[in-house]
């Protein structure tokens, strides 16, 4: 009991308390912000894809994490040596290697890819083909060719023909996992 007159001591774990409410409140607002953030990043701009075959080894391997900007690169922006990913004619996505730019005549020759006559350096396929493939398109108006890296293994380009600009969905970005790989552009 305290005697008559004492004053009461102020509680000094108050303002400690409040500032650990106010510090939680502030987390969890900024969690949420940022929560909000990457879902509108993820519905508009990038998307993470997992790579559901081998058809693009070595650069990636089956069950790699792959992140793809949602906006369609116009043809003109693209280079040869760019991984896209675009709907297939059986209404999948698929993710390839742009080898062939509009205008250009693709040649597989004795299993070495050559464009407008010319014999590319592909420092991404490990595995060249025999001379089985011999086969030659011309990348139309708004149109690539497009090969997958492991050409033993691979239906692109040399099954359904050059890929038009209105089947293009997006540009990879870069491997989210294994991480520290790039894109092996």
């Amino acid at each position: 009991m305290r005697p008559a007159g004492a004053t009461r001591r102020p509680d000094r774990r108050a303002p400690v308390l409040a500032h650990r409410h106010a510090v939680a409140a502030g987390l969890l607002l900024l969690l949420v912000l940022l929560l909000l953030v990457l879902l509108v990043v993820r519905a508009t701009l990038v998307v993470p894809v997992r790579v559901s075959s081998a058809s693009m080894m070595p650069t990636f391997e089956a069950g790699d994490v792959i992140l793809v900007s949602r906006l369609a690169p116009d043809v003109e922006d693209l280079a040869r040596g760019d991984l896209v990913v675009f709907r297939d004619p059986a209404g999948g996505r698929t993710l390839k290697r742009v080898v062939g730019l509009p205008g250009e005549r693709v040649a597989i020759l004795d299993g070495v890819l050559h464009v407008d006559g010319e014999p590319q350096e592909e420092v991404w396929v490990t595995d060249p083909l025999d001379g089985y493939y011999t086969r030659v398109w011309t990348a139309g108006e708004g149109e690539v060719v497009v090969l997958g890296d492991n050409r033993g293994n691979s239906i692109d380009s040399r099954d359904y023909g050059p890929v038009t600009e209105e089947d293009l969905v997006g540009r990879v970005l870069v491997r989210l996992w294994p991480p520290g790989s790039g894109t092996g552009s």
